[in-house]
């Protein structure tokens, strides 16, 4: 961790300083945890009666306003928080181990110039792995799977045969990508499994989190776009086409072959059928039950999900829901009295 002056701060986010910018500033902290050595950040205006109260030596904001600490004021203070915990503390250094004589590396794979094998780490024929690439102990790279530069395997993630990985992708420990998809044909009772013939392919930038599952496709090939990020415990069907740059918080289940745009949030617990089709910068909130197509830029509520707005005006109604049946009860009442 280092230790930069306030004014250093501001001028690696190309923000500016209300206050001392030659305060010493060693760490990041939440409004109510930080000391005069901390600097904190408002980006929610809920927390706004914080700021008038916090013990911080500096807090991020985006515009001035009264706060007993020094003031950097950026255009986006998350942002700004984001680059200056990275500058502060950095990313999570990873040992460079080289390619350990205990992992189980295939003759007719291709390992790429940098990459960090660990123990007990396999790699199987013919699979290709990109330079600079970190595969923890425990992770298993299947027949022909193909991972870019710069990836990393956390324990026991598993990238099954065939599959492709871009570059800059991060897999966390025990999720699996590209296992067969959930295809059976129901005949006399019963259930016979159906080959599946497609991928499964993460772009660029792509983090998954831990206890996923990306299904391959059945035929066509499941695709997870370019900067994606998944919380964990997610559930993405065969053949789903999910666009770029979503965030998919965790706990979440999308059925096979539904089409997801790009810039989209699904949070915890949602749950989306398949074979529908959701728009760009598409909202969708915790426990929603999506069963049909979502246009553009829309927020859904609910289970099954229906707009937001029409939501709220609904759910405003259900505590009122007893004492409307006893008023109806009173007028069919007061109605037969005629």
């Amino acid at each position: 961790m280092q230790t930069k002056t306030l004014g250093q701060l501001a001028q690696h986010v190309g923000g500016k300083v209300k206050g001392d910018d030659k305060m010493l500033i060693s760490a990041v902290a939440t409004l109510d945890s930080a000391i005069s050595s901390d600097i904190s950040f408002l980006s929610n205006p809920k927390y706004e009666k914080a700021v008038a109260t916090t013990k911080a030596g500096a807090v991020i904001v985006g515009k001035d306003m009264p706060c007993p600490a020094s003031l950097l004021i950026a255009e986006d203070p998350y942002y700004a928080y984001a680059q200056i915990t990275i500058l502060l503390y950095g990313h999570r250094q990873h040992k460079q181990t080289g390619i350990s004589k205990k992992a189980s590396i295939a003759e007719t794979a291709r390992i790429g110039k940098g990459c960090n094998i660990y123990d007990f780490a396999t790699v199987c024929d013919n699979a290709v792995i990109g330079e600079n690439t970190i595969i923890y102990p425990g992770a298993f790279v299947g027949p022909d799977a193909k991972i870019g530069n710069n990836c990393i395997l956390y324990p026991n993630a598993v990238i099954y045969d065939g599959s492709i990985l871009g570059n800059n992708v991060i897999i966390n420990s025990n999720s699996s990508i590209g296992k067969d998809g959930y295809g059976y044909s129901t005949y006399e009772g019963i259930h016979h499994k159906i080959p599946q013939i497609g991928k499964a392919i993460i772009e660029d930038d792509v983090e998954i989190g831990a206890n996923c599952c990306i299904q391959r496709g059945a035929i066509d090939d499941t695709i997870i776009g370019k900067g994606c990020k998944f919380g964990d415990l997610i559930d993405i069907g065969h053949g789903a086409k999910v666009g770029p740059h979503c965030l998919f918080v965790g706990q979440i289940g999308i059925a096979g072959s539904t089409t997801i745009g790009h810039h989209c949030v699904i949070a915890a617990q949602a749950g989306i059928v398949g074979h529908i089709k959701i728009g760009n910068c598409v909202m969708i909130a915790a426990q929603a039950g999506v069963i049909n197509d979502i246009p553009d830029g829309q927020s859904v509520v609910g289970a099954p999900a229906i707009d937001a707005a029409t939501a709220r005006r609904a759910y405003s109604l259900i505590q009122d829901l007893p004492e409307m049946k006893k008023a109806i009860s009173r007028l069919k009442k007061s109605s037969n009295n005629e």
